[in-house]
Formats: C-alpha cells, structure tokens, sequence
C-alpha cells in the first residue's frame, strides 16, 4: 500500500483521481490530541470518487488548513473499503478513537 505526496486539500481538483480509492487529510501543521497520544492525522476515506470526497471535505471544512494525498497503488478498486476501514481500525487501536478534525 503505497499514498502519492500531500497536496492542499483545496487543490484536489488537480491532484486527486476521479476514480475509486482511498484518501488520506491531515493538518497541516501541529499534531491533533487523542486519548493516546497525538497525530496530524484527522481523516481516512474510501470513496466510489476520491476527487469528488475530496472536493466535498473541502467545501465542509473551508477554513481547515488540511493536507490530502491518496493510495497510488490501488490494484482492487473493491478493496477501497476495506483498506479505509483497517486504517481507521489501527488508528484507533494506536490513538484511543478514531481521527477527527480538531
């Protein structure tokens, strides 16, 4: 499992496929607290249309400062799901609860 480089998360547009997969948004810069410690991370997201998840995470939060990148490597588009879920499985497993925006 391999995610390209973060970009702002306002530039989805040009960086995010149109296509299915798995999207990652952080801060961009601090760390978010958890119960267990803290993260940059505040999203993980399988989506039928990263650019169009992307784009609407965006205009739901305008004023975060967030980076998003996504899975370059998707070989199964059906295990988009699946991935997002085990992501967010062991983010929580390490941090308390899963992420969230601050």
């Amino acid at each position: 499992m391999e995610f390209g480089r973060w970009y702002p998360l306002t530039a989805a547009d040009a960086h995010a496929p149109d296509g299915p997969g798995v999207l990652q948004v952080r801060v961009r810069t601090g760390l978010v607290e958890y119960p267990r410690g803290k993260s940059a991370m505040v999203h993980y997201q399988a989506a039928a249309d990263v650019r169009a998840a992307a784009r609407a995470l965006a205009a739901a939060h305008p004023d975060a400062d967030w980076l998003c990148r996504h899975l370059i490597d998707l070989a199964d588009p059906a295990a988009a799901p699946d991935i997002a879920a085990r992501l967010i499985r062991d983010f929580a497993a390490r941090f308390g609860r899963a992420p969230g925006a601050p």
